[in-house]
């Protein structure tokens, strides 16, 4: 553990010296999503992947993810209004070096990239999880995730697009709203405090497979 909080520190060291120069070399002129492209092709790839494709459930996709989301959750960031460790380890330095014009070119980028197909997972499971995302779960004060997020997962607003999201991804930001270290969505808190685990792997198994 020690290894990894040393890992995450000088990653964070590492991310946070490039950015300072490509936000300085944007200078005070308006970004643009050619500015996005190329902050995200030099920073945000090692994570994120190509495109926002990310290959890791470490890390969640962002190609095709809403702008509005992308805005307020990059400025929550650098605003330390996130507090999982994940957030502290990879986003907080990296997010703080953006001013609002860069922060909008780069959810422009990767609001306009085309989303990935999902992968198929057990088909009990999913079937489950389609359910619960469609109806929620009245008995236990759960709505429908479909409600918020798109009848397809596609997202609304700053109400983010899940459909062929990690399910590992998921479940953990599922595990943070739940012991409160992710509290910039008061909705989404309460959601998660009433699904069990179970519930929880079958609408992110469902999630994941669109």
């Amino acid at each position: 553990m020690k290894r990894l909080s040393r890992y995450s520190a000088r990653l964070s060291l590492s991310a946070t010296l490039p950015i300072v120069a490509i936000v300085l070399a944007l200078g005070t002129s308006p970004a643009s999503a050619q500015d996005g492209a190329r902050l995200a092709s030099q920073l945000c790839v090692a994570c994120h992947g190509v495109h926002g494709d990310s290959k890791s459930p470490m890390f969640p996709k962002l190609n095709g993810q809403t702008r509005d989301y992308l805005v307020a959750q990059l400025k929550g960031f650098g605003q330390h209004q996130r507090s999982e460790s994940d957030a502290r380890s990879y986003m907080w330095a990296i997010a703080s070096q953006l001013d609002d014009a860069t922060i909008a070119s780069l959810a422009d980028y990767y609001s306009q990239q085309a989303p990935t197909a999902g992968s198929a997972g057990d088909s009990a499971l999913v079937a489950q999880g389609q359910k619960i995302f469609e109806e929620g779960l009245p008995e236990k004060g759960v709505p429908a995730c479909a409600s918020c997020h798109g009848a397809q997962g596609q997202g609304n607003g700053q109400f983010p697009r899940l459909a062929g999201q990690h399910a590992e991804y998921l479940m953990r930001q599922i595990g943070v709203f739940q012991d409160g270290t992710r509290a910039n969505a008061p909705v989404m808190s309460a959601v998660a405090h009433s699904l069990g685990k179970e519930d929880a792997q079958a609408v992110t198994a469902f999630l994941q497979s669109r």
